[in-house]
């Protein structure tokens, strides 16, 4: 069953999505270590399925991924719940407009994951690439080659950097988060045993942040894992044409340094 926020919650999320933030500061992103990272690094399919529990049972309530086919959750580079699994998660959870009849109806496979439930609560499909959680010009390069932009870290530190601090301005409840870098206008969603895990993994505040943020992730990068195996055989290519023409070179211009 989906948890539900309540009326103060949700608009402070409509006003955080709408942009009407209570200044912030540079916030302060923890470099957590994920699977993913780094040329060679891979999405922990345990991991993943996790972040879909906690996406479905807490942040689903407001926040859509419309952007997702459902069927992509039984991929092997994703979650990889077999199809029956799929087919059941989308009919239990989610319901669609049906574009022939207009009618509502329960949300097959073939389905886009719905848009926003809470009216402006940003979308979540993309946002692990749209929240960069590295910055500053020095070592950027280096950083970015390998761990990604950090928007998996980012939302992971946002997730857990609440302070308890909050305060109301223009009617709406604000709250002090460390990684944003002051207040803004989402309640803290997270608490420590919010879900139950499957696997038994204990659901701490920064395990279900982490496995939602890598979740995320897969969602705004489903191809990561391909995009990296072909830039590995375009480095290893380029390596070889490299040696071809360096002995290529060597051959020809080899009779002509004789004579000289």
């Amino acid at each position: 069953m989906l948890k539900t926020l309540t009326l103060s919650a949700l608009t402070a999320l409509t006003l955080s999505a709408g942009g009407a933030f209570a200044a912030g500061g540079e916030g302060h992103v923890t470099d957590y270590e994920f699977s993913f990272e780094g040329p060679f690094g891979s999405f922990d399919q345990a991991q993943l399925q996790r972040g879909l529990q906690v996406y479905t049972e807490v942040c689903s309530a407001c926040h859509g991924l419309q952007y997702v086919p459902i069927r992509t959750l039984s991929e092997e580079s994703g979650p990889g719940l077999p199809e029956d699994q799929v087919r059941a998660y989308a009919a239990q959870n989610f319901f669609v407009i049906d574009e022939e009849t207009g009618e509502e109806r329960e949300a097959r496979p073939t389905d886009n994951f719905p848009p926003n439930v809470a009216l402006g609560a940003p979308d979540l499909s993309l946002m692990a690439k749209a929240r960069a959680g590295f910055h500053g010009p020095y070592g950027l390069g280096i950083n970015q080659f390998f761990k990604g932009m950090g928007g998996a870290e980012y939302i992971a530190s946002l997730l857990t950097g609440y302070t308890g601090e909050q305060k109301t301005e223009a009617g709406a409840v604000l709250y002090e988060n460390e990684a944003y870098g002051g207040y803004f206008g989402m309640a803290q969603p997270l608490y420590g045993d919010d879900v139950t895990y499957a696997d038994g993994t204990e659901a701490t505040i920064e395990q279900q942040a982490k496995d939602v943020a890598a979740f995320l992730m897969w969602t705004a990068e489903p191809k990561l894992m391909a995009r990296k195996e072909a830039g590995f055989v375009g480095v290893l290519f380029l390596v070889l044409l490299s040696v071809l023409l360096y002995l290529t070179n060597k051959k020809i211009w080899a009779p002509i340094k004789r004579k000289h």
